[in-house]
């Protein structure tokens, strides 16, 4: 007989083998370059995280921007900015795109700078020196020159908050032409040279007004230039009544701490603000941003608060589908999982983790479809029981609790070929970081070994892996029954349902960036 260790059976050999090892040092699947820099565009935040530093990151993300097309950087750079509201990683493409290609720079650039933020960031980046120069060069100048020329008296306003660069250190660089003596004396007053305050804009001569005098009605200038001043709480009222739904999110304890919510009317107006379904939809509210407002609230938030940011809560996520057939969703909730979604930055981090994105994810779908199975794992799946009618927030905490151990991408699956299982549709949310399994040989990793397995009793069913930090490779390869997506946003939903009715393929992120039009 033929040695049997060279002759074994045919039997799952043709999964395809690992092409990389993970963080974490195990067998995994690289991805494409495209692909690679896709997912690290839409995940990556330059923080610091369980497996990687921001050094690292940003030097991946380099490398990864040199090998691809120049015109699909160009469109990664404007979608990951419409598409995935990202901040740093456009401005980062964008900077880069300057040096390879001129032309696509200028076309990508009014897309990808759509506020005063994202053009300190742009020129934050080109100075740093990391993209392979420290001048803002002909092409970028001009660029930015004539974004501060056209910008609105608001936009500039709003640009003219933060530092490193300040707008007044943009300015100086850029050497703007003012298209008139009213913008002259603007950009004076924003550097800091004498101007003729008479043609300032009427709402920077109130501020100034105001502060001087602490007098009058308070100004209609951004919210970030009174915060210095000494304001009463009817007229931190007045800031409130005034603010958009983003402000209001994200200031909730500012207005608690100087008396606004111990006002019934203002109380009553700010809960119904958050749980209002059109201001919901226009300002383009991701759920985990509900999820970090929650999380930072203090403990002395009025009730009706709370409740309006659960309402907004199941708003935001309406759009979760209703999936056909047997749905298993399983949460990681390993250790590697307890990183903040932007990273450890000193001053930016979020509260949010991985695992409460993870949390966050199931409970959506499980809310949306109450007779799905929730399999949350490490090494192993974790015994406990969701009751669908509570609320996403409620069930995502609950999920997150769990938090701990090491990580086996596999376990879900073992779990459900245990029991005799056949789902139609499983999705995994995971950091891809699996290294706590048995190996199966040499085919593949231990997670495609159990896919296989599950697929003999189910032949149509479809996985979908959730993939929240932008660490480079997956633990399922990419086919027509397995979906890989980077990061989380409100598109990932519709994104699930559209793969697992056949109307999608598995290119996900980079046919989406692949479809913009420079």
């Amino acid at each position: 007989m033929a040695n049997k260790s060279v002759f074994a059976s045919m039997k799952g050999r043709l999964l395809p083998a690992a092409t990389a090892k993970n963080a974490a040092g195990a067998p995994a699947y690289a991805y494409s370059d495209a692909h690679a820099l896709a997912q690290v565009a839409m995940t990556g935040t330059f923080g610091q995280t369980y497996y990687q530093d921001p050094m690292r990151e940003l030097a991946r993300t380099l490398e990864l921007a040199g090998k691809v097309d120049p015109s699909f950087l160009a469109k990664a750079a404007i979608y990951t900015r419409r598409s995935g509201h990202m901040k740093d990683m456009p401005a980062l493409l964008l900077a880069v795109l300057a040096g390879r290609d001129p032309i696509l720079f200028q076309a990508a650039f009014p897309r990808v700078i759509d506020n005063g933020k994202m053009l300190r960031t742009f020129v934050q980046i080109m100075r740093s020196g990391q993209t392979g120069r420290k001048s803002l060069g002909s092409a970028p100048k001009r660029m930015v020159a004539n974004w501060l020329t056209d910008a609105s008296d608001r936009a500039l306003l709003l640009a003219n908050v933060g530092n490193d660069p300040s707008l007044a250190d943009v300015i100086k660089m850029a050497h703007p032409k003012p298209g008139n003596k009213a913008r002259e004396a603007l950009f004076a007053w924003i550097i800091g040279k004498p101007c003729e305050l008479a043609l300032l804009p009427e709402n920077v001569q109130d501020y100034l007004r105001f502060r001087k005098t602490g007098h009058g009605h308070v100004p209609d200038v951004p919210f970030q230039m009174l915060t210095q001043l000494e304001l009463s709480t009817k007229q931190w009222a007045g800031i409130a009544e005034n603010a958009s739904w983003q402000m209001t999110r994200m200031n909730l304890n500012t207005f608690l701490r100087h008396g606004v919510l111990a006002l019934p009317t203002m109380r009553k107006l700010i809960a119904d603000r958050l749980r209002n379904p059109d201001l919901i939809a226009k300002a383009r509210v991701f759920p985990y941003q509900l999820m970090t407002a929650y999380q930072a609230m203090s403990a002395d938030m009025p009730s009706d608060i709370r409740d309006a940011l659960h309402d907004a809560m199941e708003l935001a996520v309406q759009n979760v589908p209703k999936l056909r057939g047997q749905v298993v969703v399983a949460p990681d909730v390993s250790g590697s999982m307890s990183g903040a979604v932007t990273g450890y930055r000193k001053g930016a981090t979020t509260a949010t983790r991985f695992v409460d994105v993870a949390g966050l994810v199931s409970a959506a779908v499980l809310r949306r479809n109450p007779s799905a199975t929730v399999l949350p794992f490490e090494v192993k799946v974790r015994d406990m029981r969701l009751e669908p009618r509570d609320t996403i927030l409620t069930n995502a905490a609950r999920l997150a609790d769990q938090w701990g151990g090491g990580t086996n991408c596999a376990a879900p699956l073992e779990w459900l070929l245990k029991k005799g299982r056949a789902a139609d549709l499983v999705i995994i949310v995971s950091d891809n970081e699996s290294w706590a399994h048995n190996r199966y040989g040499n085919a593949g990793t231990a997670m495609m070994q159990v896919w296989e397995k599950l697929k003999k009793r189910n032949p149509k069913a479809k996985l979908v892996c959730i993939d929240i930090a932008p660490y480079g490779t997956t633990q399922a390869k990419e086919r027509d029954d397995v979906l890989n997506i980077g990061g989380f946003s409100d598109m990932v939903f519709d994104q699930i349902a559209a793969f697992a009715s056949g109307e999608m393929g598995p290119d996900h992120w980079v046919g989406q960036i692949a479809a913009v039009e420079v």
